[in-house]
């Protein structure tokens, strides 16, 4: 094993928090004061927008978005307009690429091979649309869950109509400091899809956003999928993954 990562499950937490807590980290692994940390959570409902967000892809007015209790950041990530909320696995790598895995695109790609990796483990075959810049993240095949062609899946996101219908199960947005990553990625359990009626998910208009749940797929809790996402992390970074105890986090960090 190259690295070892500590992986820790946080349960619900608002975004500010959260973000704060990135903000600790970074700064203590840039010092050497902390290793690899992975932060696993879940959202309270959030609308993100990233440093390329347009602002009228907020479609819900301020009224409708505290009427459902729906926060509002402008963060700092890569990426356009998402949404977090319950039911959904929000995954924060702390991580130092450096010596040998300074290649943004490539850290991309390993984000988005995890979240392929989970969804197969529940039934659902995804992937991403090559060479595409606009539609980064992980997708499926709504009419056919158990399949996936990247080929025709490029061919369906220019509009081609081929039978595919499209649809994003997991997001990504990152920020590197000196190599080392925060923000990460976001995963569709049983998130409510309704939250996302409230923006132009990431920009794109033509196509739709889905979870497990939405494809019938039997879903685990967060705290289940969490762990199996520690599997996924050591095959793609080939790490040491270890469980973190919140107590540390707490004490350190004011948690």
């Amino acid at each position: 094993m190259s690295r070892t990562i500590t992986a820790y499950w946080l349960g619900r937490m608002a975004y500010d928090r959260a973000h704060a807590l990135q903000e600790k980290l970074l700064e203590a692994r840039i010092k050497g004061d902390v290793g690899d940390v992975v932060l696993l959570l879940e959202h309270d409902p959030v609308i993100t927008l990233g440093r390329g967000a347009k602002k009228d892809n907020v479609i819900a007015t301020t009224s409708e978005r505290r009427e459902r209790g729906v926060a509002l950041v402008e963060t700092a990530r890569g990426g356009d307009v998402t949404f977090h909320g319950p039911g959904q696995l929000v995954c924060y790598p702390i991580i130092n690429l450096c010596p040998d895995r300074c290649d943004v695109r490539k850290y991309v790609h390993d984000l988005a091979t995890i979240m392929i990796g989970l969804a197969r483990d529940h039934g659902v075959c995804a992937g991403v649309i090559p060479g595409s810049q606009k539609h980064i993240g992980v997708w499926v095949d709504e009419s056919d869950p158990a399949q996936w062609d990247s080929e025709r899946a490029l061919a369906a996101s220019a509009g081609e109509p081929n039978g595919m219908r499209l649809a994003k199960i997991g997001a990504i947005g990152v920020r590197l400091s000196r190599w080392i990553t925060m923000h990460g990625f976001a995963f569709n359990v049983a998130t409510d899809l309704e939250g996302f009626g409230l923006i132009v998910p990431c920009g794109i208009r033509q196509l739709g956003v889905t979870s497990l749940k939405a494809l019938g797929q039997r879903v685990p809790t967060l705290g289940e999928l969490a762990k199996q996402a520690h599997s996924h992390f050591a095959r793609v970074f080939d790490a040491d993954v270890r469980e973190g105890c919140m107590e540390y986090l707490q004490d350190k960090f004011g948690l």
